[in-house]
């Protein structure tokens, strides 16, 4: 089986990490792995240059959670880290002193940013940094372009916006400030990441993991071509939701979900998404079984929905979940065919 998964940060691994789990113990290699494909194509739009560095935030997240070396606790960063260089720099007056780069991660941002300046793409560098730990999968950026999520504020005046990074909206501001708009500069020329269509056209299941859909998924999706090939793809496409009983599982979803005019409910980001078959790029849509009265308003969308457990409290209710998406997407290959 081959599986493609688009994903963001923390939702994103724990989900993988889940996947990982459950295919290791349904399709075994024998070596302790598994025989199944798993890509994962993840969002680079928080993606800064900060102190010199190239920082990817969700890249690390899913490295690292997937290496078993992330700070649980936090859910982003790594276990055990130390913050001496951090406080220099701050002493120095260098950086953004909200954003905290820990020691360790900071050897990741300083070898990612040697390699890049050697001429190396990202998903090439990605590659290096990632064979340091047996993953169990392919990490991919969505593209090898610089494409940074960047934040309409109100200013001054009504034609005078603010425009921040995206990271500093979320940390810093905690997304408190209401957003106007999000926009990624660089967009209009940037194409997938070597490897991303492929995985996609090629894949047996394409799954949405339960990341921010507006700035993590929605900023993949936004990637010229990438949207065109989940609606081409002939294998189904398989969304968990990232809302659970009106609510954000994670993070600050919700403020980015109400700048672009959508409730925060399992049935509106279905909507948003949309069906593949007027347009969409959703077969199936994986929602909490708290959330189960809002299956009927997904399926008049044109979107089978599957009322399971979300909430993914350890590695087996992860694994459970991604049992689910395989069945689901099982499911859903069969009804087209």
């Amino acid at each position: 089986m081959r599986i493609t998964v688009l994903a963001g940060g923390v939702g994103g691994a724990r989900f993988l990490r889940g996947l990982r789990h459950h295919l290791c113990q349904v399709s075994p290699d024998g070596a302790g792995g598994t025989t199944a494909k798993i890509t994962a194509v993840v969002n680079t739009g928080d993606d800064m240059w900060l102190t010199g560095l190239r920082v990817c935030p969700d890249l690390d997240s899913v490295m690292y959670a997937l290496a078993g070396v992330n700070d649980e606790m936090r859910g982003w960063g790594r276990a055990d880290e130390t913050e001496r260089v951090s406080a220099e720099l701050t002493a120095y007056g260098v950086g953004w002193p909200w954003f905290t780069l820990g020691d360790l991660d900071l050897g990741t941002h300083i070898t990612r940013s040697h390699l890049l300046r050697t001429g190396l793409p990202l998903s090439q560098v990605t590659r290096r940094l990632a064979s340091r730990w047996d993953l169990g999968m392919e990490l991919l950026p969505m593209s090898d372009d610089e494409v940074e999520t960047q934040v309409v504020l109100d200013g001054p005046s009504p034609d005078q916006p603010e425009i921040v990074h995206f990271e500093e909206w979320w940390v810093r501001h905690r997304a408190r400030r209401p957003a106007r708009e999000f926009f990624q500069a660089g967009l209009s020329k940037a194409v997938p990441a070597p490897g991303v269509l492929t995985a996609i056209s090629a894949a047996d299941a394409v799954v949405l993991a339960p990341s921010n859909p507006v700035v993590s998924i929605g900023t993949i999706l936004n990637i010229p071509g990438i949207r065109h090939a989940i609606q081409m793809t002939v294998a189904p496409v398989v969304g968990i939701s990232p809302i659970i009983s009106g609510a954000a599982v994670r993070g600050m979803a919700d403020a980015c979900l109400a700048a672009i005019g959508v409730r925060t409910a399992a049935d509106a980001v279905a909507v948003h998404y949309g069906a593949r078959s007027s347009g969409g790029i959703l077969d199936a849509w994986l929602i909490d079984s708290a959330d189960a009265g809002l299956s009927r308003s997904i399926a008049g969308a044109g979107v089978r929905p599957v009322v399971v457990p979300l909430w993914m409290n350890d590695i087996q209710t992860s694994a459970d979940l991604a049992a689910a998406v395989v069945k689901a997407a099982s499911a859903a290959a069969t009804s087209d065919s």
